[in-house]
């Protein structure tokens, strides 16, 4: 798809007044030039590459502002997104156009033409005082055959090419529209070969040590004998179930009776496959999300793999509350992001009620608060102390937790907190220290226990040893310190509070 104005409806759509003269401007050598101009500025004599200068001078109340190719990228990006209502694969064509690969959903539409027809109509319908959009499109087995119809001038501004008339169709459009390099499509027009039939006609061996390898690339990527890989921002889920309505809903009983519907569509084919999934996404495409920076929503992570369909659906719908539906919600997409191998069990026998009322539980919380918020420890190989703990899922299974060489407190401080200690050298334990200000005297102490720094993740703060001691002060409270370092070292030695015990 072409959007032959697209940076001019960009501003129109930000704001800028439809119903004067606009034009966008860029430096080129040090002078600023036209870079897209609206269709009252065409109309007036300007055109892209033209001086600002000659611009004023045939339309003196001309209004210009910077062109922000970056900003034409990102709406381009929004729009793809739009036109996942017909395609689950739609993506950004830099700086004016569009990629769809429609394989596949057609029929969904009732046949292409009548989808075609349908996203152009849609495209060309005035929003919020805003002017069409201006587009072409083209249908093709090959990218490169759309792109080149979907922008010449001489065929019509919505074409269908059947599979295998490629080279017939793209025979008399000039070699401009193959994506060659400016400069050798000016030496091919020098050469006499304007049209694409002509470039074809020449063998491949002389094009190549002329002109390099890059016009045969391209002839062979539209005419079907060379593949040509399109970067999608968003590859479609493996396992996704999708509801269009032939009117908008928009109250919280349609939503829940949609999800309701997708989720058993989902879970179903999930169970005929023995899978389960862990992770779902529901997406919701409004009426007027052409403009939305971001698509509204709906995500559930789950303790365990899930393919129940009540459960799935109460899960989807106490998060019903953050999206907006704005005009119309008129598709529901519902997918399973991650799924894992589920076989089929005996509800009685291998999966008690207990257990599975805890996954409940567990799949309840974690997706209210968020999935990150709940979790349990899990033992780390490391014997620094505070990254001896990391954190898992809550039904995860994790390793045994090992040993440790000495005794360990029940509380650590993170980080540890400096202190202020007296002690004998070179490793006697400390006979008082003082910590937030309060002086402790050691009644008893056992140490040193040393632990050395993880070598391969050793920072200015962290590469010395440890020596740590456990100590009871006169008033029956016992604490866990360490010392880094050794008198005599460039660095001197500190002591550090790192945990309490009971």
């Amino acid at each position: 798809m072409w959007l032959p104005n697209w940076p001019i409806h960009r501003l129109h759509c930000a704001g800028w007044p439809a119903d004067r003269p606009l034009a966008t401007i860029e430096p080129v050598r040090g002078q600023l030039r036209i870079a897209a101009a609206c269709h009252r500025a065409t109309q007036a004599g300007i055109a892209p590459a033209m001086p600002l200068t000659q611009a004023r001078a045939l339309c003196p109340d001309l209004t210009v502002t910077d062109a922000g190719p970056q900003a034409d990228v990102t709406g381009l990006a929004r729009l793809a997104a739009w036109c996942e209502r017909y395609t689950p694969l739609a993506a950004p064509d830099p700086p004016d156009g569009l990629w769809l690969d429609i394989t596949g959903c057609a029929h969904l539409h009732g046949s292409e033409q009548a989808l075609l027809q349908s996203l152009m109509t849609r495209l060309a319908r005035p929003q919020k005082d805003q002017p069409p959009l201006a587009a072409r499109a083209a249908i093709a087995a090959t990218p490169g055959a759309a792109w080149a119809l979907a922008r010449s001038a001489t065929r019509p501004a919505l074409q269908i090419i059947p599979d295998g008339e490629e080279r017939q169709s793209l025979a008399p459009l000039p070699t401009a529209l193959l994506r060659l390099d400016p400069r050798i499509t000016a030496s091919l027009r020098r050469i006499g070969l304007r049209s694409i039939g002509e470039l074809a006609r020449q063998p491949r061996a002389d094009l190549a040590a002329r002109f390099g390898t890059t016009p045969g690339l391209r002839l062979d990527q539209a005419f079907g004998t060379a593949s040509e890989a399109i970067i999608w921002p968003r590859a479609p889920a493996d396992w996704s179930a999708r509801q269009s309505f032939p009117e908008p809903i928009g109250t919280a009983e349609d939503l829940t009776r949609a999800l309701t519907t997708l989720s058993e569509t989902l879970c179903a084919r999930l169970e005929a496959t023995a899978l389960g999934g862990l992770r779902f996404t529901a997406q919701f495409l409004r009426l007027d999300d052409a403009h939305l920076t971001e698509r509204p929503s709906i995500h559930i992570a789950t303790a365990r793999p899930l393919r129940h369909a009540p459960r799935l659906t109460r899960l989807l719908t106490t998060k019903l509350d953050t999206i907006d539906p704005g005009l119309g919600l008129e598709a529901i997409i519902l997918s399973a992001d991650e799924t894992v191998p589920l076989p089929l069990t005996q509800q009685q026998i291998d999966a008690p009620a207990a257990a599975e009322d805890l996954t409940a539980l567990i799949d309840d919380i974690s997706n209210r608060l968020g999935p990150d918020r709940l979790w349990r420890p899990a033992p780390h190989q490391s014997h620094v102390p505070e990254r001896a703990v990391t954190t898992a899922p809550p039904l995860t299974p994790t390793e045994p937790w090992p040993t440790p060489p000495g005794a360990r407190p029940l509380r650590l401080l993170r980080p540890p907190e400096p202190i202020e200690a007296t002690a004998p050298v070179p490793d006697d334990p400390p006979l008082l220290f003082r910590w937030r200000g309060a002086l402790h005297r050691v009644r008893a102490a056992s140490g040193p226990e040393r632990i050395a720094a993880e070598w391969w993740r050793r920072t200015q703060r962290d590469c010395r040893f440890r020596d740590y001691y456990e100590v009871e002060d006169t008033q029956g409270a016992r604490f866990w310190l360490f010392r880094t370092g050794l008198p005599g070292e460039a660095t001197p030695p500190a002591w550090y509070l790192h945990g309490l015990f009971s």
